[in-house]
């Protein structure tokens, strides 16, 4: 691919996703009907997806960013649920929809058909955090799906993998498959325990930022190439470190902390945009090589194929919700009570993504089918992202689930906000006993202003709003904080422009600035 080629690539993905941000169509989906279109335009070049380089490349710093993001305490309440879902239902899935593959395509022989299974079986992890993120779902119900999605892909790649091995006469029976998969789950997350301290330890002990987040960048490659090294899953090594780095990321230093944030925002939101653009642009090379499968008969594979994925997917998660309640008394007392809407929401949000593209054109060439394993492995990947993504939003609100409480996640944040300014004032007067540590008045007045305003900030979220303009007094404040911030700006901006100061001490004074309103955003974000 030319530089050109790319650099139009994501300069295009990026404006349809920042399009797709004043509309009510989620992201994913814009892009990849867009791509759809630009697919044949002419002049638009052909993007082939490269296995070799979207598992790799794309597919760690995706899954490091969604899984630093994720809350290993919540992830760890439900492992049950995710277990089922991540490593039982893609199992199942790569036999269910493999056999039903078997039966409804004449000549296709079962092992290519668990082929096809194993490739379409992991729903996509980025697909369900961004749809996750737009729809505000329940905490627990988001919580399983990221939870599923960060882990399926392991289980879907050793499944291909073993079925690949039978489909062209090297597969070593039920035992070796076995032990492949144990040797990649154990492994990938063997390695991934083995690198998380050292790495954690390596971050606290660099105290330059652009240091630490070269190695953040660094991080999940080498995660996932050490544990594909020993034949291990790289999948699981980078969701294990980034989940110990991401629980413990308070330990590093702040400055860190704030790059880091801003770095991996941009480069999450560039792949998620790029890769389901790609997505789209794969129309013209799927249907290239289809041969005999053209027409109404391959359409009617590829409605048969998806309705066997959504029915599948049904068909695993009622029992796994609750069957386990039904026999364990102990799952019952730990578990919250949970109804069928639950269960719908899960079912139909399988939604499938690169991934399964990527693992697809990994078949070799010469593997019988292969064509046609492309081609459904493709219209069912569209055809979850547009009927699934598409429907999900009007299925919660006609499923009436219970929004997040705000008023109460307002009330817990205070409290501890509350909790935690009393400990830092405490601190303080501690401090101010000591000799070494003696302050002007004023100056340690001011930190003492400091905490009573980061104390009473959240609950005047709670308080009545301005009758003229709707907003809580504290967003008042920090609009106001804001033009403030901007007149100062255009001060030292205006004596840059007379040589009364120079441009190093210009940057030094806006950075300031800079991240006094960063702060104020945080907490209106918040």
């Amino acid at each position: 691919m030319e530089v050109l080629q790319l650099v139009a690539l994501v300069a295009g993905s990026a404006v349809v996703a920042g399009m797709a941000r004043r509309t009510p169509v989620p992201a994913p989906l814009l892009l990849v009907a867009v791509g759809l279109i630009a697919a044949y335009i002419p002049g638009v070049p052909s993007y082939a997806l490269d296995p070799h380089i979207v598992l790799p490349l794309l597919l760690p710093p995706l899954l490091y960013t969604a899984s630093m993001e994720s809350s290993y305490l919540d992830l760890r309440a439900n492992v049950r649920p995710i277990a089922l879902l991540s490593v039982g239902y893609v199992l199942f899935a790569t036999v269910a929809v493999g056999y039903a593959a078997y039966l409804l395509v004449p000549g296709l022989s079962l092992p290519v058909a668990l082929v096809l299974g194993a490739v379409i079986a992991p729903p996509d992890a980025v697909a369900a955090t961004a749809v996750a993120r737009r729809l505000g779902l329940p905490n627990r119900i988001t919580t399983i799906l990221q939870g599923e999605s960060l882990v399926n892909d392991a289980t879907a790649i050793t499944a291909y993998k073993v079925a690949l091995a039978a489909a062209v006469g090297v597969g070593a029976g039920w035992a070796g498959g076995i032990a492949e998969f144990l040797l990649a789950s154990v492994g990938g997350v063997g390695v991934g325990l083995v690198l998380m301290v050292p790495i954690h330890l390596l971050r606290k002990r660099l105290r330059e930022p652009l240091l630490q987040n070269t190695l953040s960048l660094l991080i999940p490659f080498v995660a996932y190439a050490a544990a594909e090294r020993v034949h291990a899953s790289g999948v699981l090594a980078v969701v294990v470190v980034a989940l110990y780095l991401g629980h413990r990321n308070w330990q590093v230093d702040f400055a860190t902390r704030l790059q880091e944030t801003a770095v991996w925002k941009v480069i999450s939101f560039v792949l998620e945009s790029v890769v389901f653009a790609l997505i789209g642009l794969q129309l013209p090379v799927v249907l290239k090589g289809l041969g005999e499968y053209e027409g109404p008969q391959a359409a009617w594979y590829a409605l048969a194929v998806f309705l066997a994925v959504v029915v599948a997917r049904f068909v695993w998660v009622f029992p796994a919700t609750f069957l386990p309640r039904v026999l364990s008394e102990r799952i019952r007392l730990r578990e919250p009570e949970t109804n069928w809407k639950a269960p719908v929401i899960v079912g139909w949000a399988g939604m499938r993504g690169v991934v399964s593209l990527a693992i697809a054109f990994s078949v070799p060439v010469g593997v019988p089918h292969r064509n046609l394993i492309l081609f459904l492995t493709f219209t069912t990947v569209i055809a979850t992202l547009v009927v699934q993504g598409l429907t999900l939003p009007p299925l919660i609100r006609l499923l009436r689930l219970p929004p997040r409480d705000l008023q109460a996640e307002t009330l817990a944040e205070a409290q501890a906000q509350s909790e935690a300014s009393r400990a830092a004032e405490d601190r303080l007067n501690e401090l101010l006993e000591e000799p070494r540590n003696a302050l002007p008045g004023p100056l340690a007045d001011r930190l003492r202003t400091v905490l009573e305003r980061r104390r009473n900030a959240v609950w005047e979220r709670l308080g009545e709003t301005n009758p003229v303009t709707g907003e809580s007094a504290d967003d008042i404040y920090r609009r106001l904080a804001g033009e403030m911030i901007e007149a100062e700006r255009e001060v030292f901006v205006t004596l840059r422009d007379r040589r009364r100061i120079d441009d190093e001490m210009l940057r030094v004074l806006l950075r300031r600035l800079d991240l006094e309103e960063a702060a104020a955003y945080r907490e209106e974000s918040a």
